[in-house]
């Protein structure tokens, strides 16, 4: 399915760095940004994430919920957001359902 502006994005339900579930249908009518990673700390994703984080004060301005989404499980997440400091929820797809689901695999 090709992700099209205008279009409802593909339902998911996953898990966050805490266990908690995460869904889409929780977030109606809020901004958010979705980005997808390969894996936790490493060069890339680092910067990327870093980038979100260090623009956090400016999402936060316009009310923006920002998600990172990789097959990384909660205590991968857990260290990757502890030793960055980021300020936002990862949500763990392991088998990257949501990730094929968005085309971002």
């Amino acid at each position: 399915m090709a992700i099209t502006e205008g279009k409802a994005a593909p339902a998911f339900t996953l898990k966050d760095q805490h266990g908690n579930k995460v869904s889409l249908k929780d977030l109606k009518g809020q901004k958010v940004i979705v980005y997808f990673y390969p894996k936790d700390d490493t060069p890339g994703c680092t910067k990327e994430a870093c980038g979100f984080r260090d623009l956090w004060s400016e999402l936060g301005s316009a009310n923006c919920t920002v998600l990172g989404v990789s097959p990384d499980e909660q205590t991968a997440h857990q260290k990757f957001i502890n030793k960055y400091n980021l300020p936002f929820t990862l949500l763990c797809d392991p088998k990257r359902t949501m990730m094929e689901k968005y085309e971002a695999y």
